[in-house]
């Protein structure tokens, strides 16, 4: 019979540490944004991190999107993309009810040291002005 005592032991035995890397550089960035008219609404999110070592960057990204209609229709949708030189992300929102819209679209990515995400976002209602709005951020790491 094992004890919580014991389990305690063999799990603090057999655990291995895990280290913190040491970063050269380190950066964030994000950006996000919603639009809403009548019963329509739309929103997409990005964000990104990377750590600048001596033997290269690494990168994380993540990106959502969401879209709802009460009585019209709505799709989102997300996608990834890696490859050696670049990790990107690009979520898009749209709902439609009748005449009236809502539309949100966020790209994120991560190219060599510098980290962007931008947002545009737009809602309308047929006869009146279309609402924009957009979110941008660039952070460029430093050159160690």
């Amino acid at each position: 019979m094992i004890t919580m005592a014991g389990i305690a032991l063999l799990a603090s035995v057999f655990s291995t540490p895990v280290l913190a890397q040491d970063c050269i550089a380190t950066g964030t960035v994000g950006s996000a944004g919603s639009a809403a008219a009548g019963g329509t609404s739309a929103s997409t999110v990005g964000t990104a991190g990377a750590c600048q070592k001596d033997g290269g960057t690494t990168a994380s990204i993540g990106s959502a999107s969401s879209a709802a209609a009460a009585d019209g229709k709505s799709k989102s949708q997300t996608k990834v993309n890696e490859n050696p030189k670049q990790l990107s992300a690009q979520s898009r929102a749209q709902a439609m009810d009748k005449g009236t819209f809502s539309k949100s679209q966020t790209k994120t990515r991560v190219k060599g040291d510098e980290l962007q995400s931008r947002t545009r976002s737009m809602s309308h209602v047929p006869g009146e002005k279309p609402v924009k709005s957009t979110t941008d951020s660039i952070v460029v790491l430093p050159q160690p």
